[in-house]
């Protein structure tokens, strides 16, 4: 699914049947470990790795928390990118997790991260279950937030006082959505009535499974977006699957038929993606560089630690005044920034390394334009004022891997560092490699193999190599080139056995 903004590819969300997204899922897990010094438990929910517990996710969401808009999609996260705290979001000290959880417990847990990298998901015991219009906490305190996308006070207000009146005492906190705006209160009523309902449901189901069993399902992706985004704000929804058509017709039946109309079955015989040019984005969007509309350029280095972010003039110069070239390439390079990070769903710490300005003004102006464009983001994001070395630090709220990490794969000949040896680096460390198994002297009689452009240099750049090193070693060699080789490799097969000794001669 891709979502366009401005005839802009600024999303793009991917759901397989084999590997389909977990965020949302609510579990009947049993406590494997629970470890004091880190102060969180690893949970068995039956999925290849343990689920990680941090003792912040077992007290109930204090009123803060229910003032930000969340649902399956968009779990909370704290804002340090993910590391563990021994605090709560107010900074109080929370109850030591060995006072609150023992080894063999069962315990509820929704996922609020999908295993990323090493690690296993994140779950949290403040189950959230969204709906439309509202989501509905059953562990936290019996109040009413609404979404900080509502800017209006008075409709703020209003919503909280109208929904505070339906909320049964003692069952629960409840989150207004920005979608909720101007909803009557009859609506809200009738999905606080099926959301209390799916709880019930979900209690009742506990008490008949052993753990870890899967309780309850989050909405499938189209369904899932649809609940969350598709609004009077969006201009249209295209389709090119007829069940899928059908399957978002009947959802809007029972939540808002007044956007059917703003639905489409595509059928031309040009795919879909092609006709609104989302394709070649995509293409783009697994590529270290970014062009600027001017002619600037970003480079995206992901790394373990955080993701580098530098910006470039590349080839727009300017007319006159360097600071104005300057400004105007940062302006445009935070804008890009910001649609990178949602496009390429980038996770944790980021660091932007924007062009030097002299002026204050000039760099509070593109600290401005970025945090102006990170608030069209539904993941929670912080960008921090600009730092002594020029740089500007900020995190995104991770709750899957990247579109990077979850649609590649290390390259097998450079096992993902983007480099290998150069052909003269590969002939040295064979070289070294041939004197070592001279000292040996077990094999007389060795055939090379090496990839063709490494064999290439050899008798062009070396000619004369294999013959000093046969005379150097005493060993009798004999040179193949084999381009099932990787391009840094190469592999000593003694002779006439053909038995590869590569691991007995090759250190370095």
């Amino acid at each position: 699914m891709a979502i366009v903004e401005d005839d802009q590819l600024v999303e793009l969300l991917v759901d397989r049947p084999e590997s389909r997204r977990s965020v949302g899922d609510i579990y009947l897990g049993k406590v494997e470990a629970v470890l004091p010094g880190i102060q969180a438990a690893f949970v068995d929910i039956g999925a290849e790795k343990s689920a990680f517990l941090h003792a912040s996710d077992l007290v109930e969401a204090d009123e803060d928390e229910l003032d930000d808009e969340q649902n399956g999609d968009e779990a909370a996260e704290a804002p340090d990118g993910g590391k563990e705290r021994e605090t709560g979001r107010r900074g109080g000290k929370l109850p030591a997790i060995q006072e609150l959880l023992k080894r063999g417990q069962t315990i509820l847990v929704q996922v609020s991260k999908e295993p990323i990298g090493t690690k296993g998901p994140r779950v949290t015991a403040q189950v959230s279950i969204p709906g439309r219009f509202l989501v509905y906490m059953p562990t936290a305190s019996p109040k009413v937030g609404v979404s900080r996308k509502i800017e209006s006070r008075e409709e703020r207000a209003r919503l909280r006082q109208m929904v505070q009146k339906i909320l049964p005492k003692d069952e629960g906190g409840v989150i207004v959505r920005t979608v909720g705006e101007e909803v009557t209160e009859d609506h809200f009523k009738r999905e606080l009535d099926a959301l209390l309902k799916l709880w019930k449901k979900i209690n009742k189901k506990k008490a008949f499974v052993r753990p870890p069993s899967l309780i309850q399902r989050e909405t499938s992706l189209t369904r899932g977006i649809i609940r969350d985004l598709f609004s009077a704000k969006v201009d249209h929804l295209w389709v090119d699957a007829k069940e899928l058509y059908n399957e978002i017709h009947a959802y809007l039946d029972q939540v808002g038929p007044e956007l059917k109309e703003r639905v489409t079955l595509y059928k031309d015989e040009t795919p879909l993606f092609d006709k609104f040019e989302v394709e070649g984005e995509i293409r783009d969007l697994f590529k270290r560089r970014v062009e600027l509309p001017t002619g600037g350029y970003l480079i995206v280095e992901p790394t373990e630690a955080l993701v580098s972010i530098d910006v470039n003039t590349g080839r727009y110069t300017g007319k006159k005044d360097p600071e104005k070239t300057i400004l105007k390439t940062n302006v445009e390079a935070a804008r890009e920034i910001g649609r990178q990070l949602r496009l390429r769903d980038v996770g944790g710490i980021i660091v932007c390394d924007f062009i030097d300005m002299e002026a204050s003004e000039n760099r509070n102006k593109v600290l401005q334009e970025l945090r102006q464009t990170l608030s069209r983001d539904r993941a929670r994001t912080k960008a921090f004022a600009v730092s002594d070395l020029g740089l500007i630090e900020m995190t995104r709220q991770r709750v899957r891997p990247s579109l990077l990490q979850s649609m590649t794969q290390a390259c097998p000949s450079c096992t993902g560092t983007g480099r290998v040896f150069l052909p003269e680096t590969v002939v040295r460390r064979l070289e070294r490699s041939l004197k070592r198994a001279a000292v040996e002297g077990k094999d007389p009689r060795m055939t090379v193999r090496l990839h063709p452009e490494v064999a290439i240099y050899m008798l062009e750049e070396e000619p004369g190599l294999l013959r000093n090193l046969a005379k150097q070693t005493g060993i009798d060699l004999e040179i193949r080139d084999d381009p099932m080789m990787k391009l840094d490799e190469f592999k000593l097969m003694s002779q006439p056995a053909g038995r590869d000794v590569t691991a007995t001669y090759l250190v370095a």
